[in-house]
């Protein structure tokens, strides 16, 4: 490391004043993408990141063909049926991308490519289709491109008939549809080019010039973004609107769609509800009557505003309702009780009431595609920490089980019995107990000597699922124990969890993550020399406040996409997401709401001090949080920081904020990741 040049970037000062206060950024100018110094110094960091990582190349090669090697190459997913077809997709051996298919009638009929991603990829360094969508009668259909990795799909349309992709094409959508039953025209949501939010709906006639599409909707307030998609049994095209905190649809008949859109219930602060149709009726997720865990309600279809809303499932103070699907004779619960998932069926005459019972101390379960209405079997995907993904069938009447497909581990090692996985319970400083899910090799005893790894995000709500995954197994395998913390700012213990990590509470997000770092310390699971830590996006933020705050407890960090320039992207409005975005951490344009975020931003707060050794990825196309903002953390922590541990920023200059699109391409940045942890712990760098 003595011999090798480390990066460095020029100081442009930038003052910005707000609420009498001055704020300084000498980095502010890596913003300019288009400058070349910006880009030279983006190249320098990823020379220093090659050299300073080349003890690790033959580890990541290893770590990438042994992740390759446990998977099925050739798989295919379980077919589903819809309008009388059943649709699958399937990979090729060494196939980056997958074929998605259909077969009409039966699955012993002839094979139909809808897509063959593999080809339609050739020659883009990025790739993604988001969602495809097959016209009423079966003949057309509509799918979004990205080939830049900003987000911003074109949508095109083809004829499954003569296999012909028409010449038109819709640029800057967020790549869905939601098609009329004419199967000729179809809504799509547009994004504005400049700051990708998602503000208007337009209708579009089939083998038409986009510029004749019409303006159906326009969401002028820019805290909202809109969308649009088609009631489950085909009745109504939905508009939706929303922020954080509040929810607003309209919905309009599918078969007569030159009526306008009604307003099924107008906006109102703190209101969140989500509506589906059935015999007449919606049902309504909502939590409305301070309902914090929301509940189900119904009113017909011609009297929609709430006042007219009858409860159908009440509100509970321990269960967190998530979810629901209708069916023509039942209707599915999702709800998340003490953190973990339950299925419930409540059938419409009110004959049946239960759940799924699943055995495993810690699971994950969600509905998989279920787009017939007319059923008694649904389809739901298992899987927990030891437990690799099953699909499964669940007959209503009869209770039985059918596992349709239970994801293949390939190689000799792997044995769900060779592996251990448990949740405890940490003391945060408030008292508050946070669950920690942890899996790790039977022949791994926990002492202060284990290295272990503690991942969390903590933000928007989002909870993460305890679930399998056969690349984790590098780390497992290897003597690491891997675990989640299900930190305040997700909606593990219902929706006073996340209340109770934003905003002014958003500092108990950091706090709870540190506590549980202390907690796994004191109880020698491991120990300050051997505890990991990893986040990303939000959850990158959350990696910037905790060694800001507690840098000591970590032997390691792996921020990726990480949010950390807080101040300077809440304050500017023409960033993609930051007015959506006022709703989570509060708008700086408000004193207090400055003053508090300001405290926590890591950006704002780097010290002349030790810093763990941290690796930062991003990428340069990133729509979600722009590349500058890592770009320039790593730049004043190199002016600051009095360490000499690792400091190491990789830009991919081909992606954004999910990484690779190629199913290999993501293995070897999991293998980069994976092997930046063993490396530390094994003295390798």
């Amino acid at each position: 490391m003595k011999n090798i040049q480390i990066p460095t970037v020029t100081k442009k000062t930038k003052e910005f004043t707000i609420h009498n206060h001055i704020r300084k950024d000498d980095y502010y100018w890596l913003n300019e993408k288009e400058n070349p110094e910006v880009i030279k110094y983006l190249n320098d960091e990823n020379e220093y990141f090659e050299k300073a990582t080349e003890p690790l190349k033959n580890l990541q090669k290893e770590l990438f063909i042994e992740m390759k090697s446990r998977i099925k190459e050739d798989d295919a997913s379980v077919p589903v049926k819809k309008n009388g077809y059943f649709y699958y997709s399937r990979y090729e051996e060494g196939a980056q991308y997958p074929i998605h298919c259909r077969k009409k009638n039966n699955l012993k009929a002839e094979e139909e490519i809808i897509f063959n991603l593999n080809e339609m990829a050739k020659g883009f360094a990025y790739f993604s289709m988001n969602t495809y969508t097959i016209s009423p009668n079966n003949r057309f259909v509509a799918f979004g491109i990205d080939t830049v990795s900003r987000r911003k799909y074109t949508i095109q349309i083809k004829d499954l008939e003569t296999g012909k992709i028409f010449k038109e094409k819709i640029e800057n959508t967020s790549g869905g549809v939601a098609w009329a039953n004419d199967s000729q025209t179809f809504f799509y949501t547009h994004k504005n080019p400049k700051d990708l939010r998602e503000s208007k709906i337009f209708k579009h006639k089939i083998k038409t010039n986009s510029s004749k599409d019409i303006e159906v909707y326009s969401e002028d307030d820019d805290i909202y973004v809109c969308y649009t998609f088609k009631s489950k049994n085909g009745k109504y095209i939905y508009i939706g609107s929303f922020s954080t905190l509040t929810t607003e649809y309209r919905y309009l008949e599918a078969s007569d769609i030159d009526t306008k859109f009604k307003i099924f219930q107008k906006r109102t602060k703190g209101l969140e509800y989500h509506i589906e149709n059935i015999n007449n009726k919606f049902i309504i997720k909502t939590n409305k009557d301070s309902a914090s865990n929301f509940k189900l309600m119904q009113v017909l279809d011609k009297n929609t505003e709430k006042e007219n809303w009858k409860d159908l499932i009440a509100h509970r103070d321990n269960t967190f309702i998530s979810d629901f699907h209708i069916f023509k004779d039942f209707f599915i619960i999702e709800e998340r009780n003490n953190g973990l998932n339950k299925i419930r069926i409540y059938n419409w005459d009110n004959s049946k009431d239960s759940y799924i019972n699943f055995d495993e101390e810690t699971y994950d379960i969600s509905l998989g595609s279920n787009p017939e209405m007319n059923t008694n079997i649904i389809r739901y995907n298992y899987s927990s920490l030891t437990t690799p993904n099953s699909v499964i069938d669940y007959n209503i009447a009869t209770e039985e089980k059918e596992i349709k497909k239970e994801q293949q581990i390939l190689g000799e090692k792997f044995n769900k019995e060779n592996y251990i996985s448990k949740r405890v319970w940490a003391t945060a400083r408030d008292g508050k107990k946070v669950a920690i899910s942890m899996v790790y090799h039977k022949d791994t005893k926990p002492n202060k000597d284990t290295p272990f790894l503690l991942y969390a995000y903590g933000s928007y709500g989002y909870t993460m699922p305890d679930y399998f995954s056969s690349i984790r197994l590098s780390l497992l395998d290897r003597g690491f124990i891997y675990a989640t913390a299900h930190i305040r700012g997700s909606q593990y213990l219902g929706r006073d969890w996340y209340e109770d990590g934003k905003f002014f509470n958003k500092k108990n997000t950091f706090y709870d993550f540190i506590d549980c770092s202390k907690f796994l310390i004191k109880e020698e699971y491991t120990s300050k020399e051997h505890l990991f830590a990893q986040g990303g996006s939000a959850g990158g933020l959350l990696m910037g406040a905790i060694i800001n705050m507690n840098a000591e407890l970590y032997k390691g960090v792996h921020a990726a996409v990480p949010f950390v320039d807080v101040m300077t992207t809440m304050l500017d409005e023409t960033l993609p997401l930051t007015t959506g975005e006022y709703d989570e951490w509060g708008n700086p344009n408000e004193k207090d709401y400055y003053e508090y975020m300001l405290s926590y931003s890591p950006y704002d707060n780097v010290k002349a001090k030790n810093y763990p050794n941290l690796l930062v990825t991003t990428g340069l196309h990133d729509s979600q949080v722009q590349y500058f903002e890592p770009a320039k953390w790593i730049a004043k922590l190199r002016e600051l920081k009095t360490d000499n541990n690792l400091l190491l920023l990789q830009t991919d200059m081909e992606v954004g904020h999910g990484g690779a699109s190629g199913r290999f391409d993501g293995l070897k940045d999991k293998a980069r990741d994976y092997s930046f942890f063993i490396g530390l712990e094994n003295g390798l760098i």
